[in-house]
Order: C-alpha cells, then sequence, then structure tokens
C-alpha cells in the first residue's frame, strides 16, 4: 500500500510504502461498531446514582384512609408511582459499563479504520510536524498552509511544543501513537500521521 507524503503546503511530494495489513484491510463495519461501542462504554465513571423508595425523603405515614374517600388507595407519598417517589429500579453508583475486547479483535478494527481512512482520502503522511516554540498562532498558521480546517495529529515522538500549541486549538488535536483511539480517529474529517508514527504502528498492529 502506498501512502500520500505532502508537504508543509499540502501537496502531495511522493508516496511511502506502508504494510497492506495495516492501511489495506477490508472494512468490517460491524467489527468498528463493536469497537467504538466498547471504547465509549469503557470511558463511563459509572458514578449517577438514584434513589429507592426507602431513601427519598418522604413521610412513612399513609396520605389518608383505605376507604371511604373515594381515591386510589396510598400507601405513602415515597411511592414509584407518586411525583417525587422513589425509582423502582434505581441506578446504583458502582454500576460497570465495560466492555471486553479481545487484543485480535482490537487490532483487526483498528487497522480497518486506517484502512477506510485511505480509501476515502482522508489520511495523509509528513515527514516531521513540529514547531520551534509553544505558539498557537504558529501550529494554526501551519496548519491552515496545509489546507487542514479539523486534523488529528498522530506523531511517534510528542514534541513539548507541538502539544502545547495544540491545547487551545479546538479543531486540532495532538495525540502520541500509544494514544491513539478508534473515535478520534472517526471524529475526525481528516488524519496526518508522521513517517516515523506509520512505522510504529506497523510494529504495534501488523
Amino acid at each position: 500500500m502506498e501512502l500520500k507524503l505532502i508537504d508543509d503546503q499540502g501537496n502531495v511530494k511522493s508516496t511511502m510504502v506502508a504494510s497492506d495489513d495495516l492501511f489495506a484491510r477490508e472494512y468490517n463495519e460491524s467489527l468498528i461498531h463493536q469497537l467504538v461501542t466498547a471504547y465509549q462504554a469503557n470511558a463511563r465513571q459509572g458514578t449517577r446514582a438514584q434513589k429507592g423508595r426507602s431513601e427519598v425523603a418522604k413521610s412513612t405515614r399513609k396520605p389518608w384512609r383505605q376507604k371511604g374517600t373515594g381515591r386510589a388507595r396510598a400507601g405513602m407519598a415515597s411511592s414509584p408511582l407518586w411525583r417525587g417517589g422513589g425509582k423502582i429500579f434505581p441506578a446504583s453508583p458502582d454500576e460497570n459499563f465495560t466492555q471486553k475486547i479481545n487484543r485480535k479483535m482490537y487490532r483487526a478494527g483498528f487497522c480497518s479504520i486506517l484502512s477506510q481512512l485511505v480509501r476515502e482520502d482522508r489520511l495523509a503522511v509528513v515527514e516531521d510536524l513540529s514547531i520551534e516554540a509553544p505558539k498557537t498562532r504558529i501550529l494554526a498558521g501551519k496548519l491552515k498552509g496545509m489546507g487542514f480546517d479539523r486534523v488529528l495529529i498522530i506523531t511517534h515522538d510528542l514534541d513539548d511544543n507541538l502539544y502545547l500549541s495544540s491545547r487551545n486549538l479546538p479543531n486540532a488535536l495532538v495525540l502520541d501513537v500509544t494514544e491513539a483511539d478508534p473515535v478520534s480517529l472517526i471524529r475526525f474529517p481528516k488524519v496526518v500521521l508522521t513517517v516515523g508514527a506509520v512505522k510504529k504502528f506497523e510494529e504495534v498492529l501488523a
């Protein structure tokens, strides 16, 4: 598989040969869906909590007598049928949302995403991407010159200047190869890899 190698102006200057196992894999929609769903589920903290009928601050006194009022019988105001009453099946704060993904499935799904990005012409490779000072203005100008509006940048060695410059850019995200995730790859319309990142992906995934 040949990947486009672009320069600082976003023009294709050459190509580089990459692994077919990584960038020429068949598109597997169901596997990618399972991968993204599991990644988002594993990011949930599970700290939500609701109160049952025994936990709400309501009196246990019977609201009115059982018979003779013409109204429906009621035992206490904490009933789940009442407004302000407890939940029937309350969510517990220690709920576990994690989903297990096998290592082979994760690698295959990740490679399928990268391959689809290549087919859709959403992935490009640069020799290196670094800036001389941690200035947001410098990085914004560089990305604009390369023709990128919303972009995900994955490097093999995260540079402090590059990372600090990207934090105030809402449409740019800089990640190391070890921090790359399937949700970010799908979310951004353009993905830029350094040559070192491609080689590191080949070592880890191929």
